[in-house]
Protein backbone atom coordinates (compact mmCIF):
# COMPACT_ATOMS: atom_id res chain seq x y z
CA UNK A 1 0.00 0.00 0.00
CA UNK A 2 2.94 2.46 0.36
CA UNK A 3 3.09 2.43 -3.70
CA UNK A 4 1.19 4.96 -5.50
CA UNK A 5 -2.17 3.60 -6.57
CA UNK A 6 -2.33 0.47 -4.68
CA UNK A 7 -5.08 0.89 -1.90
CA UNK A 8 -6.18 -1.81 0.78
CA UNK A 9 -8.46 -3.54 -1.99
CA UNK A 10 -5.60 -4.17 -4.94
CA UNK A 11 -3.00 -5.00 -1.86
CA UNK A 12 -5.13 -7.43 -1.02
CA UNK A 13 -5.44 -8.95 -4.54
CA UNK A 14 -2.08 -8.90 -5.06
CA UNK A 15 -1.10 -10.66 -1.76
CA UNK A 16 -3.66 -13.26 -2.66
CA UNK A 17 -2.61 -14.51 -6.10
CA UNK A 18 1.09 -14.82 -4.69
CA UNK A 19 -0.40 -16.98 -1.88
CA UNK A 20 -2.31 -18.99 -4.77
CA UNK A 21 0.89 -19.25 -6.74
CA UNK A 22 2.42 -20.62 -3.71
CA UNK A 23 -0.13 -23.07 -3.24
CA UNK A 24 0.00 -24.30 -7.19
CA UNK A 25 3.57 -24.10 -8.08
CA UNK A 26 5.26 -25.52 -4.48
CA UNK A 27 2.36 -27.95 -3.75
CA UNK A 28 3.96 -31.66 -2.62
CA UNK A 29 3.64 -33.90 -4.96
CA UNK A 30 0.79 -36.69 -3.47
CA UNK A 31 1.98 -39.87 -2.80
CA UNK A 32 0.06 -42.63 -4.88
CA UNK A 33 -1.70 -45.81 -3.41
CA UNK A 34 -0.94 -49.03 -4.55
CA UNK A 35 -4.27 -50.93 -5.52
CA UNK A 36 -3.47 -54.03 -7.11
CA UNK A 37 -6.31 -56.35 -6.02
CA UNK A 38 -10.59 -56.41 -6.08
CA UNK A 39 -10.92 -56.38 -2.46
CA UNK A 40 -8.43 -53.63 -2.36
CA UNK A 41 -9.89 -51.55 -4.73
CA UNK A 42 -13.27 -52.49 -3.30
CA UNK A 43 -12.25 -51.07 0.21
CA UNK A 44 -11.13 -47.97 -1.44
CA UNK A 45 -14.18 -46.88 -2.98
CA UNK A 46 -17.38 -48.37 -0.79
CA UNK A 47 -17.88 -44.79 0.82
CA UNK A 48 -18.40 -43.41 -2.96
CA UNK A 49 -21.24 -45.75 -3.00
CA UNK A 50 -22.48 -45.41 0.65
CA UNK A 51 -26.36 -44.92 0.72
CA UNK A 52 -26.99 -44.20 -2.96
CA UNK A 53 -30.40 -44.60 -4.82
CA UNK A 54 -29.71 -44.59 -8.00
CA UNK A 55 -26.50 -46.28 -10.17
CA UNK A 56 -23.02 -44.48 -10.24
CA UNK A 57 -20.20 -45.20 -12.55
CA UNK A 58 -16.60 -44.81 -11.85
CA UNK A 59 -13.15 -45.72 -13.32
CA UNK A 60 -10.01 -45.65 -10.99
CA UNK A 61 -6.82 -44.71 -13.29
CA UNK A 62 -3.39 -46.35 -12.69
CA UNK A 63 0.11 -45.87 -14.08
CA UNK A 64 2.00 -48.94 -14.13
CA UNK A 65 2.84 -49.95 -11.33
CA UNK A 66 -0.64 -50.20 -10.43
CA UNK A 67 -0.74 -46.70 -8.83
CA UNK A 68 -3.86 -45.10 -8.58
CA UNK A 69 -3.70 -42.13 -10.66
CA UNK A 70 -7.23 -40.85 -10.46
CA UNK A 71 -10.77 -41.38 -9.43
CA UNK A 72 -13.52 -40.33 -11.75
CA UNK A 73 -17.29 -40.62 -11.71
CA UNK A 74 -17.93 -40.89 -15.22
CA UNK A 75 -21.85 -41.14 -15.20
CA UNK A 76 -24.67 -41.21 -12.83
CA UNK A 77 -28.01 -43.82 -13.69
CA UNK A 78 -31.36 -44.47 -12.89
CA UNK A 79 -32.44 -46.65 -9.73
CA UNK A 80 -31.61 -49.74 -12.32
CA UNK A 81 -29.05 -48.34 -14.79
CA UNK A 82 -26.15 -46.51 -15.85
CA UNK A 83 -25.62 -46.24 -19.36
CA UNK A 84 -22.12 -45.30 -19.78
CA UNK A 85 -20.12 -45.25 -23.48
CA UNK A 86 -16.44 -46.74 -23.45
CA UNK A 87 -15.21 -43.39 -25.08
CA UNK A 88 -16.08 -41.55 -22.11
CA UNK A 89 -13.64 -43.85 -19.75
CA UNK A 90 -11.08 -43.95 -22.61
CA UNK A 91 -10.93 -40.19 -23.07
CA UNK A 92 -9.83 -39.96 -19.29
CA UNK A 93 -7.66 -42.53 -19.83
CA UNK A 94 -5.52 -40.95 -22.55
CA UNK A 95 -5.74 -37.61 -20.68
CA UNK A 96 -3.97 -38.98 -17.69
CA UNK A 97 -1.93 -41.23 -19.94
CA UNK A 98 -2.87 -44.46 -17.38
CA UNK A 99 -1.70 -47.74 -18.08
CA UNK A 100 -4.60 -49.71 -17.09
CA UNK A 101 -8.36 -48.53 -15.78
CA UNK A 102 -10.80 -50.40 -13.05
CA UNK A 103 -14.55 -49.70 -13.65
CA UNK A 104 -16.86 -49.67 -10.82
CA UNK A 105 -20.65 -49.18 -10.19
CA UNK A 106 -23.34 -49.36 -7.42
CA UNK A 107 -26.30 -51.65 -7.60
CA UNK A 108 -28.74 -49.86 -5.39
CA UNK A 109 -30.69 -53.02 -4.58
CA UNK A 110 -27.35 -54.27 -2.60
CA UNK A 111 -27.80 -57.23 -5.20
CA UNK A 112 -24.10 -57.59 -6.76
CA UNK A 113 -25.33 -60.21 -9.40
CA UNK A 114 -24.07 -59.01 -13.00
CA UNK A 115 -26.96 -58.60 -15.27
CA UNK A 116 -26.89 -58.96 -18.55
CA UNK A 117 -26.36 -55.52 -19.90
CA UNK A 118 -23.27 -55.46 -17.52
CA UNK A 119 -22.00 -58.60 -18.74
CA UNK A 120 -22.17 -57.28 -22.32
CA UNK A 121 -20.79 -53.92 -21.48
CA UNK A 122 -17.90 -55.80 -19.30
CA UNK A 123 -16.74 -57.78 -22.18
CA UNK A 124 -17.43 -54.78 -25.02
CA UNK A 125 -14.75 -52.99 -22.30
CA UNK A 126 -12.30 -55.58 -21.76
CA UNK A 127 -12.23 -55.81 -25.75
CA UNK A 128 -12.16 -52.24 -26.63
CA UNK A 129 -9.21 -52.15 -23.56
CA UNK A 130 -7.47 -54.86 -25.91
CA UNK A 131 -7.80 -52.44 -28.90
CA UNK A 132 -6.84 -49.24 -27.30
CA UNK A 133 -3.56 -50.11 -25.81
CA UNK A 134 -5.04 -49.42 -22.04
CA UNK A 135 -6.60 -52.83 -20.58
CA UNK A 136 -9.74 -52.43 -18.26
CA UNK A 137 -8.66 -54.95 -15.73
CA UNK A 138 -11.49 -55.33 -13.88
CA UNK A 139 -14.94 -54.14 -13.72
CA UNK A 140 -16.31 -53.87 -10.29
CA UNK A 141 -20.02 -54.55 -8.86
CA UNK A 142 -20.40 -52.42 -5.44
CA UNK A 143 -23.88 -53.87 -3.33
CA UNK A 144 -24.71 -53.81 0.52
CA UNK A 145 -21.12 -54.39 2.18
CA UNK A 146 -19.91 -56.49 -0.29
CA UNK A 147 -18.99 -56.33 -4.24
CA UNK A 148 -18.62 -58.85 -7.45
CA UNK A 149 -15.72 -59.35 -9.59
CA UNK A 150 -15.46 -59.62 -13.29
CA UNK A 151 -11.92 -60.60 -13.16
CA UNK A 152 -12.27 -62.69 -10.38
CA UNK A 153 -15.02 -64.60 -12.21
CA UNK A 154 -13.58 -64.25 -15.85
CA UNK A 155 -13.53 -68.03 -16.53
CA UNK A 156 -17.10 -68.37 -15.41
CA UNK A 157 -18.43 -65.69 -17.77
CA UNK A 158 -15.91 -66.51 -20.56
CA UNK A 159 -14.45 -63.20 -20.96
Amino acid sequence: MKIKGIGEVKAMEILSSIELGKRIFLKKEEKLIKLDNPKDIYEDSKYLFYNLKQEYFYCYYFNTKQELIKRKLIFIGTINQSITHPREIFKEAYLLSASSIVCLHNHPTGDITPSKQDIYFTIKLFQTGEIQGIPVIDHIIVGNDTFYSFYEHKNELNI
